[in-house]
């Protein structure tokens, strides 16, 4: 790379994107599901015209950012291939009022994130913290989540397309760009056009710690479960009442104990209970399920279909509803069938002087909707540690060496 000032430019976009509110959020209804995320949206493309690109557009209505840059000198008839980042942040924790602040050479000891409250990182509760002794960490006040996953990716793909700006002469091809909204929430880029998009493979940038990337994904699907119960004084409740509360409860309890998030690892698939709110005359469940193997995949469901048709057979048909909805599919099925994807990832990785590693990916990105919609997209990770949670940090040096991976896969495919 050209005398460019790479991590400065990361560090400074992420500390002011990580500012700007904006948190997806479930069951709204409306797509986006939240309004806020336009406000970062017209940062970007007002950002990415004053590097002087001229075709970018904002759709307004489905709060997608696509921007195009010209391939350079002798290079036009190159592929195009194009990157994707997401602009809203988890609902887990609060996205509001995000204060980041930068620590510089971090010393390997634990970290006071807030003084006031008492709040402190500790390397004893997160040790991969001791990865990046030496290094310079942008972190929370410990009140928030930082917004890294995925205003890392931004940073880093919006650095890519300014530093091709400066040099124009730097080799590459076509170039298309897209921010999506709400993938936090199962968005998963259901609005991104793809003619408008205008490239036949592109990546995603999407995942935590540096040199990882993803080829293979969950099957993936959310369930609700509505219980109405019959609420009665307790006094006289015998024969009576039926506790919505109680046959959520049980209904819970019937899921396999070890088949949790915090129990499994690696291909290991679980069921995840999301929320259950309930009283006594009322009760909603939400949970996801996930497997790396279709037909294990579809085992769990049925199994979830059986518990409920149990609880029905007990306590009445009407009682019971239960609605299971396909979220995403294990995207390794289309990638394979486009191994130069993962092949010049790989390179670019290798030759920005990491050794790339290939883990499955224990959630979903957009990727793995748009495989399935004919767009291939690996994922690489975006840097970020901790994602949706208030001791979220994201090291400048991780997103300064994405955007070299970026600029040599850009060269490798011209």
């Amino acid at each position: 790379m050209k005398d460019f000032p790479v991590a400065e430019k990361v560090q400074e976009r992420l500390m002011r994107y990580a500012q700007i509110n904006t948190q997806s959020q479930p069951y709204q209804g409306t797509w986006p599901t939240t309004p806020v995320q336009i406000d970062l949206a017209r940062i970007l493309a007002d950002e990415l015209r004053s590097m002087g690109i001229e075709d970018v557009f904002l759709d307004e209505k489905t709060c997608v950012v696509y921007a195009h840059l010209p391939a350079s000198p002798g290079h036009e008839s190159s592929a195009p291939v194009g990157f994707i980042a997401h602009m809203d942040t988890a609902p887990d924790a609060s996205g509001d009022h995000v204060r980041p602040w930068l620590l510089k050479h971090y010393d390997g000891g634990d970290i006071v994130l807030n003084a006031e409250k008492q709040i402190v990182m500790r390397v004893s509760d997160y040790p991969n913290l001791l990865r990046y002794i030496g290094q310079d960490l942008v972190l929370t006040d410990g009140t928030t989540l930082l917004g890294g996953d995925d205003k890392a990716s931004i940073a880093a793909i919006m650095t890519m397309a300014e530093y091709f700006c400066t040099y124009p002469e730097e080799i590459h091809g076509p170039l298309s760009l897209a921010f999506t909204p709400d993938e936090e929430v199962g968005g998963l880029a259901h609005d991104l056009d793809l003619e408008h998009f205008g490239a036949d493979a592109a990546y995603t940038l999407d995942g935590d710690h540096l040199g990882y990337y993803e080829d293979e994904t969950f099957y993936a699907s959310e369930a609700y479960v509505e219980i109405a119960g019959r609420s009665v004084h307790t006094g006289t409740a015998k024969g009576i009442m039926i506790n919505a509360s109680d046959l959520a409860f049980e209904l819970i309890g019937m899921l396999p104990p070890r088949e949790k998030p915090q129990y499994t690892e690696g291909i290991e698939g679980f069921y995840h209970i999301c929320s259950c709110r309930s009283d006594c005359e009322h009760a909603v469940i939400r949970l996801i399920i996930r497997d790396f193997d279709a037909c294990h995949f579809h085992e769990r469901e049925d199994y979830l279909r059986t518990c409920v048709a149990n609880l029905q057979a007990r306590y009445g048909e009407d009682r019971i509803a239960l609605r299971i909805q396909h979220q995403y599919s294990n995207m390794k099925e289309v990638l394979d069938k486009h191994p130069h994807l993962t092949a010049n990832l790989r390179k670019a990785i290798s030759d920005s002087g990491l050794t790339p590693v290939c883990e499955p990916f224990r959630g979903g990105t957009d990727g793995a909707a748009l495989s399935f919609r004919g767009l291939p997209c690996p994922n690489l990770s975006a840097g970020y540690e901790n994602a949706h949670g208030r001791f979220e940090y994201v090291p400048v040096q991780s997103m300064e060496k994405n955007v070299e991976i970026l600029l040599r896969l850009c060269a490798i495919y011209a």
